[in-house]
């Protein structure tokens, strides 16, 4: 299956949670295209159409969705429409309160209308807990999508 994985960093923490997204799905044999918004713009990936789209972003004030993953997501519409495979992960701080934390996960959701749970975990990815949240929710998203068998039939076990 052709993923791609989209991410907004600010401090590193959403990178470092993409980076162990990417990893499980690569894991499961899965083509996986990796772009940074605001570094990279979707036409770096070749062709824009991919199978599943995971879309990390940290929060900005208020709760909002950082200008870099806005214009990414503006440029993936009007390069494919909404895609109907999106699923959403970030990161937030609950110090700047619960009704903020992870805002901008939870918009980019409710805008493609994402049918998957969302990741959201607090500050960055650290300590046996995230990693196995990480991993239930890659394991979850790729269930859901029909591809959490390992995306290469010779590499599957008996």
């Amino acid at each position: 299956m052709r993923l791609l994985i989209a991410y907004a960093s600010l401090s590193g923490n959403t990178r470092d949670l993409a980076r162990q997204v990417r990893g499980h799905c690569e894991a499961h044999g899965h083509a996986v295209t990796w772009l940074e918004a605001g570094l990279h713009a979707l036409a770096d990936a070749g062709d824009p159409r991919h199978d599943l789209y995971l879309l990390g972003s940290w929060t900005d004030n208020g709760g909002r969705t950082p200008a870099e993953m806005k214009q990414f997501i503006a440029d993936l519409v009007a390069a494919v429409g909404k895609p109907a495979n999106v699923a959403v992960f970030g990161t937030g701080e609950t110090q700047w309160g619960e009704e903020y934390y992870c805002g901008a996960v939870r918009r980019i959701a409710r805008f493609f209308d994402s049918p998957f749970p969302r990741l959201e975990i607090e500050q960055m990815p650290h300590g046996q807990r995230d990693a196995l949240a990480i991993a239930r929710w890659t394991d979850q998203v790729l269930a859901a999508t029909g591809a959490a068998a390992h995306a290469d039939p010779a590499r599957r076990l008996a």
